[in-house]
């Protein structure tokens, strides 16, 4: 299993949104076809098909909680997964 199968599996099952960095997050929206845009420190990705924008942005190194939460119920509702080689 691939590191970031680990992290979209961290994500999804919630046990510890506090625990996941920005830049994992943020590499495993990259990796789920989102497209990123930077406005000073928000980071903004957007996905065709995906009604929602995420807007995000780092608490230090790590991802704030409520936003780990935001791409949870997005990647449960559009049923997102990442491509396997």
């Amino acid at each position: 299993m691939g590191k970031y199968n680990k992290v979209l599996e961290k994500v999804i099952f919630g046990r510890s949104d506090t625990n996941v960095t920005f830049s994992e997050l943020k590499q495993l929206l990259l990796l789920l076809g989102f497209q990123e845009r930077i406005r000073g420190d928000h980071h903004i990705f957007s996905k065709e098909g995906v009604v929602e924008i995420i807007n995000l942005q780092p608490l230090g190194a790590m991802a704030k909680p409520y936003q780990v939460k935001q791409v949870r119920q997005i990647i449960v509702r559009y049923r997102l997964e990442l491509k396997n080689d």
